[in-house]
C-alpha cells in the first residue's frame, strides 16, 4: 500500500486542494480534506469542484488499493447539503470489484457526521500494475 499512496501523492491538483489520503487498504479508502475560504463560491459555501476533487482522490485510492492501476470510466455526484468550513471526509467502498470495472460509492460527510455527498464511480482496471 505504500507504493499506492506514493502513486496518489503525484495527484497535484488534489494536494493543493488540500486533500489528504488518511487511510487505505483493499476495498476500503478515506481521504479528508479542510475547508478553507479559497474553497468557497460566490455563494459562501465549498465549491462543488472541490467535493468532487476530494471524492476522486478517494475512489482512486480504493480502485487502485488491488495493484492495477485503474482509472475511472465515469462518475455521479450528488450534492446534499452544503458546508463552508471545517473537515470534510470522503470514505470510499469497492461495492463491486469486478476484475475489469470495479464500481465504487464515496460518501462524504462534514465534523458532525451529515452526509454532505454521495459520488458513484466506475472505473477500468488496466493489465498494468499501479503499485
Amino acid at each position: 500500500m505504500e507504493k499506492l499512496r506514493q502513486l496518489l501523492a503525484g495527484d497535484a491538483f488534489a494536494a493543493r486542494a488540500g486533500v489528504e489520503l488518511v487511510e487505505v487498504r483493499p476495498g476500503y479508502a478515506k481521504a479528508r480534506m479542510e475547508v478553507t475560504p479559497d474553497h468557497l463560491n460566490a455563494g459562501g459555501v465549498c465549491q462543488g469542484g472541490a467535493l468532487f476533487t476530494l471524492a476522486d482522490l478517494a475512489f482512486a485510492a480504493v480502485a487502485n488499493s488491488c495493484g492495477r492501476l485503474t482509472l475511472s470510466l465515469g462518475a455521479n455526484i450528488t450534492f446534499l447539503r452544503s458546508v463552508a468550513q471545517g473537515w470534510v471526509t470522503a470514505e470510499a467502498v469497492e461495492v463491486f470489484a469486478h476484475p475489469r470495472v470495479p464500481y465504487v460509492e464515496v460518501r462524504l460527510t462534514d465534523e458532525d457526521g451529515q452526509l454532505v455527498a454521495v459520488l458513484t464511480s466506475s472505473g477500468y482496471r488496466k493489465s498494468s500494475s499501479s503499485t
